[in-house]
């Protein structure tokens, strides 16, 4: 519920100065370097947390020790 108001506040101005103060502080040849870092994180994350639903799966007639 907290996420929930807190990204109510969060509205177009807002964006537009978080992007400024962004492209301010890296600068435009930094940024497509951090998004594709950032990409890159996400696939990882993504791609564990399959491997560990598919670790908690037994198949059946399977005894697991």
């Amino acid at each position: 519920m907290n996420s929930f108001i807190i990204a109510g506040f969060i509205g177009p101005q807002e964006l537009l100065i978080i992007l400024i103060v962004v492209l301010l502080l890296f600068g435009g040849r930094k940024i497509p370097e951090l998004m594709k870092g950032l990409g890159k994180g996400m696939k990882e994350f993504k791609k564990a947390t399959r491997e560990d639903d598919e670790e908690e799966r037994v198949e059946p007639g399977k005894i697991e020790k």
